[in-house]
């Protein structure tokens, strides 16, 4: 009888071993909820304090989905949280953008405003970069390593490296949507897929808007 060789490439093969975690991106959410007490209440979508409550409530059955292992709904929760916090900035950005000509703010309270919204922009695209990329943090806790997806991270292009256990965190997202903010550009991060340029395009418009436009306006240059 011959022997049955058996594969033992899966044996060999590193494994993740650990997941992702979501306590940054909590965090970051509730700062973009945080960040809208600081805008004059003309500028937010109801009362101050209104954008962190739901943000708080919405965040409390999206942690518990995903402890208790229900991606799909988990998934769903998260693009509704992250989608409120993106049409409340943007909100914002109308209204204050809008308010310009009548010179309703001080220049101090458009400067404030204006730098409150350059945070919120960040912390809400590298959220965003962070649950679409490779099929959110779901898909991506699935696999061994990061070897495909909407950003090109140069940990990907080292020999050997998405054959090992590295993954994109968090961080590697903020630092992404932060570069955008600053440089107009992904810097050391290729942009691979068409979704993921169309989300760096509006970013970096927004980004441009309230530094170069709002920010200038606030210090009495325009």
């Amino acid at each position: 009888m011959p022997e049955t060789k058996h594969d033992t490439t899966l044996a060999t093969e590193p494994q993740r071993t650990s997941k992702e975690p979501r306590w940054p991106v909590a965090l970051a959410v509730l700062a973009v909820g945080g960040l809208n007490t600081v805008l004059p209440e003309e500028l937010s979508p109801g009362p101050y304090w209104l954008l962190l409550v739901i943000v708080c409530v919405l965040l409390i059955p999206t942690i518990i989905s995903h402890q208790t292992g229900r991606h799909t709904l988990n998934e769903v929760l998260a693009h509704v949280v992250l989608a409120v916090v993106t049409a409340a900035m943007i909100w914002s950005l109308t209204m204050l953008i809008v308010g310009l000509p009548a010179h309703r703010e001080t220049p101090l309270i458009l400067l404030r405003s204006a730098g409150a919204l350059w945070a919120a922009n960040v912390l809400v695209f590298g959220s965003w970069y962070w649950r679409l990329d490779a099929g959110g943090p779901n898909q991506r806790d699935r696999r061994k390593a990061h070897s495909e997806g909407a950003f090109l991270f140069p940990q990907m292009m080292i020999p050997g490296k998405p054959q090992g256990n590295w993954t994109p965190e968090f961080v590697d997202y903020l630092f992404l949507a932060f570069n955008t903010s600053t440089a107009f550009s992904p810097t050391d991060v290729p942009v691979l897929s068409r979704w993921a340029k169309v989300m760096m395009m509006v970013q970096a418009s927004i980004s441009l808007t309230t530094v170069a436009l709002i920010a200038a306006r606030a210090v009495n240059i325009l």
